[in-house]
């Protein structure tokens, strides 16, 4: 970008996008977490944006068992830049699939 282009930018109120969007970093966060436990990943239940990209807390099945309310789950937090690259990520939680916070 020509400096006149940049210039044309802020003068208009637009700044350049920075990093990937929401639902983007949700499919980052679980995808990347999946293939380094090379386990599904289940849902995503926070994310939030950080001064580093993004935090997302990713649910996954660690053992399945029958009945299914007795699998255990467990839930990672997982850092991505703000580009939706895998920084780092840690298991936050374990429980029962039938377990309910109170």
């Amino acid at each position: 970008m020509s400096t006149d282009e940049g210039k044309e930018r802020r003068e208009a109120g637009r700044s350049e996008p920075r990093g990937i969007a929401a639902p983007a970093a949700m499919h980052q966060a679980s995808a990347q977490l999946g293939h380094m436990l090379r386990r599904e990943p289940g849902l995503v239940s926070a994310l939030r944006q950080t001064g580093d990209g993004w935090s997302a807390d990713v649910e996954v099945v660690e053992i399945e068992r029958i009945p299914d309310t007795t699998s255990v789950m467990a839930s990672y937090r997982v850092q991505l830049d703000h580009e939706g690259r895998l920084l780092g990520y840690e298991r936050t939680r374990r429980y029962a699939r039938g377990q309910v916070d109170r």
